[in-house]
């Protein structure tokens, strides 16, 4: 029976199991495998993170079909805006990607930073809006000035009274120079009672980072009321925090948020127009059905965003409010793939083939023998007890010295070939004995990744991904698995997990390639990505798709060499190279003749990047 990995739990339809392979679920369908070969046969090895633009859209299509459906349905006033927060993918194959295919929603761009807002002013099309977030200087700020004053639709958020002294300074300043209003919008972000749940919850309450006490966004009233500058202020902001997997603290935020609009209305702020509710928008990143972290869709977080900002504006007497979001996740994780070979599998020894008998072996081990030779489905579980029994005698024979290194060898071998079997065959059962001698026995998968490049949040908060090969998905999986990645490092780990069991197939990676897959790693992942012992971010591919239904690769990025991999931290390349070539021309130790080959092996491999490569890959 075949393995889905969890796919109609985690692949919002985007992908589908065929025969061997799972397929891209658009146009022509074509099998993540082809595509992984074809890219190969390009000439680019190692990880490949796969880039989807056609699933940005569908997640862009989603938001806001939903909204709208919701206004419809509410027959609700405000408008729906959004904005994509730069901070969660600003990678240029990615903004690119979705600047252009959103233009018809004028969906605009979040900055926090100069350097997003950089981007942001230069990729925002005018007609749609920036939000600006964060903590600002004066230099920031009169960035903000000069976007406003190039016509774009532009909103600073302040996070603080002090932020806004220094935009009534620039403001000032500004203004006296140009000699006309060019005062952008401004925003300010509430400190919440209200705060989410799980790994980001302190993004909200009152402890949170950001925001205005409500004793500080009167006073900031008041002196935009002193600067003739209350006509400005035209938007609130909250954020009760990332990956929000439950919908009732965004109920208890949205009514917090729509009492503060109204009653700042009241209190003469008259073009106060806009809540923005920031992002926190999930994604189901399990694999395992009764672990699903998710209790809301997106049609219920639409309705309840559109229903009780109506019903608050309705008692209060307020205009509806429209309605922003900075949903950075929900857009982004989806569209990117990460495709990594596996290059050997560390319990590949314990087989038959690797038995080193002797004519004359200890008893007990002729017993294990026996045990593995004569084991079926009546006797596995006995035969089971009696392998892990010899196998606690025979250590302790190798320790007091009566057994030798190839007896215990033997016996590792032996038992762990019975303890496959068993499992095998007492498969149907469902117990925890079973359960901890797969975990005791997992198979070890060496992948060509780094998980502190592609998988920051694996590493540092335990977020899962979902794992899946990309071939012979016909196959009943049977290694219990944990994947070992390639940094020097004991924590590039995932470990197997008995409450979320991968399972893997038994391959000779010698005689065939697998790959495994990486889903949902388009949010965050890369911009968080370090480089651990200098593995850079992998190979990146954007695959599209023209009216035949084909797909085609529209852009190619290759992971850095590891000339500029070095020159990125600082090294003195001409520095480096003198010295490398100085080693070999100069050593006596080198015979003239063989230099040159030396050398020339040498500049070959510094125009690699640092992964790993298949032995047949260095083939010349």
């Amino acid at each position: 029976m075949r393995d889905d990995y969890g796919l109609s739990i985690w692949g919002n339809q985007n992908f589908i199991i065929k025969d061997d392979n799972i397929l891209i679920n658009h146009k022509n369908k074509p099998s993540i495998l082809e595509i992984t070969k074809n890219i190969r046969e390009k000439g680019y090895k190692g990880p490949i993170l796969f880039r989807f633009p056609h699933l940005i859209k569908k997640q862009i299509d989603l938001l806001f079909n939903e909204f709208k459906r919701a206004s419809i349905e509410f027959n609700y006033k405000g408008e729906f805006k959004a904005v994509f927060p730069l901070k969660v993918n600003q990678f240029p194959n990615f903004v690119n990607e979705i600047v252009d295919i959103s233009k018809e929603y004028n969906y605009g761009l979040e900055a926090g930073s100069k350097a997003e807002l950089i981007i942001a002013m230069a990729k925002t099309p005018l007609s749609a809006p920036i939000t600006v977030n964060g903590f600002k200087d004066k230099e920031m700020i009169s960035l903000c000035f000069i976007a406003a004053k190039a016509g774009h639709d532009i909103t600073v958020t302040i996070e603080g009274l002090n932020e806004l002294e220094t935009i009534l300074e620039v403001n000032r300043e500004f203004n006296s120079s140009f000699g006309d209003n060019i005062t952008p919008k401004i925003g300010m972000r509430i400190r919440m009672h209200s705060s989410g749940v799980g790994a980001w919850a302190k993004s909200g309450g009152y402890s949170s980072k950001f925001g205005l006490t409500s004793t500080e966004l009167l006073e900031a009233c008041d002196r935009l009321e002193a600067q003739g500058l209350i006509d400005r202020f035209s938007m609130i902001h909250f954020h009760i925090g990332s990956q929000m997997e439950e919908i009732s603290p965004l109920k208890k935020a949205l009514r917090e948020a729509g009492n503060i609009y109204a009653d700042l209305k009241k209190r003469g702020a008259s073009n106060l127009s806009a809540i923005n509710i920031g992002g926190g928008l999930a994604v189901e990143y399990s694999q395992v059905q009764k672990n699903e972290t998710m209790n809301y869709s997106i049609k219920e977080f639409a309705n309840d965003v559109i229903y009780l900002m109506q019903e608050i504006a309705k008692n209060k007497g307020v205009k509806e409010p429209d309605i922003y979001t900075e949903s950075g996740r929900f857009i982004a994780a989806h569209h990117s793939v990460l495709v990594a070979p596996v290059l050997e599998l560390f319990s590949q020894e314990y087989n038959e083939k690797s038995l080193r008998l002797k004519k004359n072996n200890p008893p007990l081990i002729e017993e294990l023998y026996d045990l593995y030779t004569s084991i079926n489905s009546y006797n596995a579980r006995e035969y089971l007890h009696d392998a892990i029994d010899h196998l606690d005698s025979l250590l302790t024979l190798f320790d007091l010295g009566y057994i030798d290194l190839e007896d215990r060898s033997n016996t590792e071998i032996l038992v762990n070939l019975i303890i496959k079997k068993a499992i095998e065959l007492l498969s149907k059962e469902d117990n925890d004995e079973l359960k901890k001698l797969q975990n005791k026995i997992q198979e070890k998968y060496l992948v060509n990744f780094s998980m502190f490049q592609s998988m920051p949040d694996f590493w540092g908060l335990g977020q899962s991904f979902p794992i899946m090969p990309i071939s012979h998905l016909s196959k009943k999986p049977t290694q219990a698995a944990s994947i070992w990645d390639i940094t020097c490092d004991s924590d590039g780990e995932i470990a197997y997990n008995p409450k979320a069991p991968l399972k893997l197939h038994d391959i000779n990676v010698q005689k065939e390639e697998y790959f495994l897959a990486f889903f949902l790693t388009g949010a965050y992942q890369e911009v968080l990505g370090m480089k651990h012992n200098l593995f850079t971010h992998p190979t990146e591919v954007v695959v599209k798709f023209n009216e035949n239904g084909d797909y085609y690769f529209d852009s190619i990025l290759e992971a850095q060499n590891l000339i500029d991999i070095l020159d990125d931290i600082d090294y003195d390349i001409g520095a480096l190279d003198k010295r490398l070539k100085m080693l070999i021309e100069e050593s006596s130790l080198i015979e003239k003749e063989q230099k040159e080959i030396l050398l020339g092996k040498l500049y070959l491999y510094l125009s690699e990047n640092s992964y790993l490569k298949t032995i047949q890959a260095y083939e010349v």
